[in-house]
């Protein structure tokens, strides 16, 4: 996308004006070359006029409208400075700096290349308005002075809107500024697992630079149709009652949805300490967030072992709105390098809706039209390019996986605001945390009405599905007749024990923060459950029981895991093997 603007010295019947600086004027014969230059590269009417300039003692500067060929001391540093940085990135990147100076100099040439410049109109709140840069396009990094760096966001016929992502006080009316000819990009490498890395990819966790393999634009196409394949492998979180009603599968986007402080963040890590030896590369995207809350995080995750597969990429609240905008693309491409590579990636984004409030106030800034809820109109394109970035690749494009988990917070369970049915009719399904659950004291707080998987069970292990049965339907059922006969106490015998039974369901779906369970574990403890062994147990031993009965099988049973395979639906005879084996733990642990 590129902006419309005068065509730069190719028309023969316009005179424009070119101006050589330098200290002392050309020799007839130098200028006989210049003028020879100047009119293979614009055409006939082109004029040259010198211009003293006592700064430049080696050396001159040419320049031709928004073009400017820097030959100068300083311009020639550039370019050596540059070459030398494109050197390091390569695979010499270890060797002493000397040494590959004295290397560098030996195969480099300056480059008569023309330097296209702008000038800043404006700075403000992060944003530079820019002049000239008549071929400028949309989302290339621009160089301002003080080496801060830019994205154009806004085109425009007389001016270019741009995002900064360094320290905007150093960019001042007047300074100049140059293209780079470059999309944002940031590298990415096997060395960033175990990181805790800014939107830029620089390191935050104080251990050194971080070695990379390449370098990838942060936008990029999503894979096409062909490129894929059917999500159909299950990504187990851990957790009883998504992996057991709401299924995720690698490749799947999954949304997480619900009010502040309801265990959203929760979910995402249970799912990502639930990948140690997966052979599943974590990625956790942190936008907006306080750094207290992330360091506790990446605390937590080193302690559990889970750094050693998991990559944080932070852009805290105290960010600005540009690096808190690309936040998110960051982190993406990185899980791209990987799921390129064959691998399975999962990342989170935590969270989308303080995404979207920053690339809101981008916009306003820019000056674009507001619409619903402040939001501008490609607010739903925003989310749209990245979360369609997340697939299963086909096996001929390596088999690689990409798993997104995106957070929304909801006003008082308000599903129905803009952003959230955005992202709604974006992801594969969504897992709606309530309130009220969440006070009552059932964590996870799942709403089981709300909530949903499009992909369901072709994401989920045939072992598991069959020891589901009719699990969602019970408690749907459940929750209709808690609200009807919570105004009356004169309940017939039937409907008593079908809210016992259901009331145990949920009091088997309480799982602790940071206690994953394995599939095995689920699968022996919804056919127990379902097979009717808790009825009789008090809720308040319920926690109790599952544990005593996991050891129980572990002790008296172990043989039963190579019984139950994840590839084999559950025969009757081993659920009623399992409900048996219950029973037992049940009368020996006196839990009635």
């Amino acid at each position: 996308m590129r902006r419309k603007g005068t065509v730069a010295m190719t028309n023969n019947e316009e005179t424009r004006t070119a101006r050589l600086y330098s200290a002392k004027a050309p020799e007839k014969a130098d200028s006989d070359r210049f003028v020879a230059f100047l009119r293979r590269k614009y055409g006939e009417g082109v004029e040259l006029e010198w211009v003293e300039d006592r700064t430049m003692r080696n050396g001159f500067r040419l320049e031709v409208g928004t073009h400017v060929y820097d030959w100068s001391e300083k311009g020639l540093f550039k370019q050596f400075d540059a070459y030398l940085n494109k050197l390091r990135r390569t695979e010499t990147a270890s060797q002493p700096v000397i040494p590959l100076i004295a290397e560098a100099l030996k195969d480099w040439t300056p480059a008569a290349l023309a330097e296209e410049t702008g000038e800043v109109i404006s700075v403000a709140d992060g944003i530079a308005m820019v002049s000239g840069l008549e071929n400028a396009a949309y989302g290339e990094i621009l160089l301002f002075e003080s080496d801060i760096r830019g994205m154009v966001l806004e085109l425009d016929r007389s001016r270019i809107g741009c995002i900064l992502f360094g320290d905007g006080d150093l960019v001042v009316q007047g300074s100049t500024v140059r293209r780079t000819g470059k999309t944002a990009g940031m590298p990415v490498g096997e060395k960033f697992i175990g990181r805790v890395i800014d939107a830029l990819g620089n390191p935050l966790d104080g251990k050194g630079g971080i070695p990379h393999a390449e370098y990838r634009p942060i936008e990029s196409p999503a894979p096409s149709i062909i490129d894929r394949q059917s999500v159909n492998e299950p990504l187990e979180t851990g957790i009883l009652t998504i992996d057991s009603m709401f299924p995720i599968g690698k490749g799947q986007r999954e949304l997480i949805i619900g009010d502040r402080q309801t265990g959203k963040t929760a979910i995402a890590v249970d799912a990502i300490l639930n990948q140690k030896g997966k052979n599943v590369v974590c990625i956790y995207v942190a936008v907006g967030q306080k750094v207290s809350s992330v360091l506790q995080l990446v605390d937590d995750l080193a302690a559990r072992g889970a750094m050693e597969y998991t990559v944080v990429v932070n852009s805290g609240a105290s960010d600005s709105a540009a690096l808190q905008y690309i936040a998110p693309y960051a982190g993406c491409t990185l899980g791209e390098y990987f799921m390129n590579k064959g691998r399975d990636v999962l990342i989170v984004y935590d969270d989308l809706s303080k995404h979207a409030v920053a690339y809101r106030t981008l916009s306003l800034l820019l000056e674009r039209s507001p619409g619903r809820e402040a939001y501008p109109g490609d607010v739903f394109y925003l989310h749209s390019r990245l979360l369609e970035r997340a697939a299963h690749l086909s096996d001929a494009r390596g088999g690689g996986s990409m798993t997104a988990l995106p957070i929304v917070e909801t006003q008082a369970g308000d599903v129905s605001a803009y952003i959230p049915t955005n992202i709604i009719s974006i992801t594969d399904g969504q897992i709606f945390l309530e309130n009220s659950l969440f006070f009552s004291g059932q964590r996870p707080a799942v709403n089981v009405g709300l909530s949903v998987s499009r992909v369901g069970s072709a994401a989920q292990t045939k072992a598991l599905k069959s020891a589901v049965g009719t699990l969602r339907l019970d408690l749907s059922q459940y929750r209709e007749m808690e609200v009807f006969t919570q105004f009356s106490n004169d309940l017939d015998e039937s409907t008593q024990k079908k809210l016992t039974y259901g009331k145990g369901l949920m009091y088997l779906l309480r799982q602790q923060r940071n206690e994953p369970l394995s599939q095995f574990e689920q699968t022996v403890l919804l056919t127990a459950a379902l097979g009717r062994v808790m009825t009789d147990i008090p809720f308040d031993k319920i926690e109790a029981f599952k544990k005593g009965f996991l050891a129980y099988i572990e002790e008296k049973n172990p043989e039963l895991h190579d019984l139950v395979k994840a590839d084999t639906a559950l025969t009757a005879e081993l659920k009623d093997k399992i409900v048996a084996l219950a029973q037992s733990c049940k009368a020996s642990a006196e839990l009635r």
